[in-house]
Parts: C-alpha cells; structure tokens; sequence
C-alpha cells in the first residue's frame, strides 16, 4: 500500500489513538460497582465488557434531534454495560451505577494523552495539514477533546451517531471528506483498530495507517503499521519534533 505524496487532510480516530481511559475500562467498571456488593475479578469483567462491546449494533440511530442522539448514546451505553453484568451477574442499583459511570467517563479528567499525542499534532499543524477526527465515539467526546486541549487542532470531528454511520462503513469517511472538500486520494486516516480504521480507511478510498502501540498485529503487505505517532511524521517526511 501507498500513501499520498502530499495529503491535505489527515483523520484520527480518538480512544486509544489520541488518547487513552486511565487504568482500564474494566478497573473503572469495577471501581464504581464495588460499592454496589460486586466482588468479581477485573478479568472476568474486562473479558464481559470486550464482548458485550462486540456484540453491540453500531452506533447509528434513527433520529436527527441532537438531543434525541444523545439520548439514543446513553441507551445504547446502557444496553451495553446491562448486558456486561447480565453475563456475570445482575445487582440492586444498577441504574444508579450506570449513571454514575457514564458521567464519569464523560470527565476529561478520566482520560490522558499518549505521551507522542501532542507533540505529533503540534507538528503536523505546523506544517500546514488540515486535521480531523473519525470515530466511533459519542458526544462526550466533544467536552473531552477540550478538557484534554486538543481540540484547537482539528477543523473537523465526525462521529458515528451523528454522521448517521459507523466505522467500517465508507459512509462516515465520506462525511469527514465532504467537511473538508478533499477527495479520498488526498487523506489519510490514521487508528489503532485494524478493521475499524486501517482497513476501512482504504476500503473508503483514504491512505490507512494502522497505530500498533503494543504489537498485537501481524504485519501485511497490504497496510502500513506505526507503533506511536511520531512515527507518522517519518512516513510523511516530516521532522521528528525536538
């Protein structure tokens, strides 16, 4: 696989590319339900929460009203942790729990940049690409990006439930696309999921940059593999930033 000589735009997915939950989804699922009497392992609730997620639809909804999409986002979060302890064990208070957790994990203060995240976007920004978001994430993301202050460097962010696609559908790039009025031959996308982002990404057209930071992949031919992002700004010809 090639990449675009000069590409114009340059997309990200968000959750564990820009940044990641501090601890882990299943140590902050478990933090919040010890109170409720739960006494399961953080592996038995990790491995319920990876398949509960699997098994999800994806996040697209049958409505245009943001307030409705936001109400549709916390449904569709609810039947997903429901179905969570409904694998490993239902408790009183559940309602009470999830609303808990899903405010938390709506804080920006829940989550933090990999150490390369800033400085690749300074970078990048510097040299005069436009950036953009494409993710599977909901609306909590917005008040992340701020939180996290990152939000300045990107001209786009394009989610699924507002998109009225999810990745690995084509569809959600061509919305992030028609934001900037490039052409897919002219963009990359860069994410840590192989289907989701890599994949996709060249499915819709865009250069697709697969971000391996733990070396689960098996390397291919046919995708270009990073493991932290600095390592995109050898792959472009970019400068490494000091």
């Amino acid at each position: 696989m090639s990449l675009p000589n000069h590409p114009r735009v340059i997309f990200f997915d968000a959750a564990d590319t820009l940044f990641h939950v501090k601890g882990s989804v299943g140590e902050v699922y478990l933090t919040f339900a010890r109170k409720y009497g739960v006494t399961i392992g953080h592996e038995t609730l990790q491995q319920a929460f990876a398949k509960a997620f699997a098994d999800a639809p994806p996040p697209v909804f049958a409505v245009s009203d943001p307030q409705e999409i936001k109400s549709c986002e916390r449904l569709w979060w609810f039947d997903v942790v429901h179905h969570v302890f409904y694998r490993i064990g239902m408790f009183e208070g559940f309602d009470d729990y999830f609303d808990e957790v899903f405010a938390y994990f709506a804080r920006p203060d829940a989550w933090e940049l990999y150490p390369d995240t800033l400085s690749t976007l300074t970078a990048l920004e510097a040299h005069g690409l436009e950036l953009g978001i494409v993710s599977n994430f909901d609306s909590r993301l917005y008040e992340i990006l701020i939180g996290l202050r990152i939000d300045r460097f990107f001209e786009s962010v394009t989610i699924s439930s507002f998109a009225g696609a999810a990745k690995p559908s084509p569809r959600i790039f061509q919305r992030a696309l028609q934001k900037h009025g490039v052409p897919a031959k002219e963009a990359l996308h860069v994410g840590n999921s192989r289907g989701d982002d890599a994949e996709a990404a060249v499915a819709a057209g865009l250069g697709g940059i697969l971000l391996d930071r733990v070396g689960n992949n098996v390397s291919s031919p046919d995708l270009i593999m990073i493991t932290n992002l600095s390592d995109l700004l050898t792959l472009l010809g970019e400068p490494q930033p000091s």
